[in-house]
């Protein structure tokens, strides 16, 4: 009987690892399909109006199918509010930064500063909610740091001031998602993480849309169709298919080991960026995300808890690395 348990434990385990990693490596594929559709002239408020146009009816068939599994308590039009300024800052802003931002870098530095989000959480922690950082936390930082200046210089030699302001809008939108990920901290453990993506990603859908008809009434209307085709994997295998897997991940074990799956993320994108855009891999590259690798493991290791298992039954967050943007 012990065995048998044993083995369910592995294969649970073992699985929860596959869909982290595999969730992380879509993630990351939303760069590249960014990147692709810029090719074909097109602009970030367009690409992310139709991205979340796109997701919207995904994420309300999960949220209709999780209405049916288990009832849902109410929640007060204070909530709302605090849901639509989530989604303002964790799906819209951080995203629409991210997509101009990738018309300055590579894809792999993109993805490699957007790793760096566990790291700026813990700085808003330190210096506004003031919770201690400690020592092995703070060298973390260090590294992670200069792991992503090392990754910059290649940018900079090829790109020159451009890359500067592509950096500055990453970190930007990495900054955005990090204060959503303390916000959403706080109000997941009263309503649940299903509805409060499904909430903060319709209130992103609104004000993206709003966005580009002010920008341009018809550019939705009017994209050639790569752009949709794009937009449509964007949306779907790069958004709403990896969050499900991460949170299901997360469920089964916990979100310490998803963290560290998510590794994945951005080594994958240096790889597609190579394949797929032909962007260079160079030594100054590697070196500078195993930095980035190295301090960010450390991170999650230190903030791992002691317990072996977590309890699925109390693993309902959103305690992840990995940026939905």
């Amino acid at each position: 009987m012990h065995s048998v348990s044993a083995a369910h434990h592995h294969r649970r385990y073992l699985y929860g690892i596959l869909m982290a990693g595999i969730g992380s490596m879509l993630f990351s594929g939303k760069a590249i399909l960014v990147k692709l559709a810029f090719g074909y002239d097109a602009n970030a408020e367009t690409l992310l109006a139709l991205r979340m146009l796109m997701a919207l009816p995904l994420f309300w068939g999960i949220f209709w199918w999780e209405s049916r599994r288990k009832t849902m308590s109410p929640i007060t039009w204070l909530d709302r509010g605090k849901l639509f300024f989530l989604g303002f800052l964790g799906y819209f802003l951080s995203s629409y930064i991210d997509f101009l931002g990738l018309q300055y870098i590579s894809v792999g530095l993109e993805r490699i500063v957007l790793y760096l989000t566990p790291t700026i959480v813990l700085l808003i922690s330190y210096f506004v909610l003031k919770k201690p950082i400690s020592k092995l936390q703070w060298y973390s930082l260090i590294v992670g740091y200069i792991g992503v200046f090392v990754v910059f210089i290649q940018d900079a030699s090829s790109s020159g001031l451009s890359a500067w302001l592509g950096m500055f809008l990453v970190f930007g939108s990495a900054c955005s998602y990090a204060a959503y990920m303390i916000g959403a901290g706080e109000m997941v453990k009263r309503i649940g993480s299903v509805r409060l993506v499904v909430y903060a990603s319709s209130a992103s859908a609104i004000l993206s849309i709003l966005q580009s008809t002010i920008h341009n009434p018809t550019a939705i209307f009017e994209q050639l169709p790569q752009i949709y085709w794009y937009s449509l994997l964007n949306a779907s295998l790069c958004t709403v298919i990896p969050m499900l897997l991460i949170m299901i991940a997360i469920n089964r074990i916990g979100s310490p080991l998803v963290a560290q799956a998510g590794i994945l993320g951005p080594v994958s994108t240096i790889f597609m960026g190579y394949l797929i855009l032909a962007e260079p891999i160079t030594w100054t590259q590697i070196s500078g995300m195993t930095l980035v690798i190295a301090a960010m493991w450390l991170l999650v290791r230190n903030d791992a808890p002691t317990k072996k298992s977590p309890d699925p039954k109390k693993s309902d967050d959103l305690d992840s690395t990995e940026p939905l943007n």
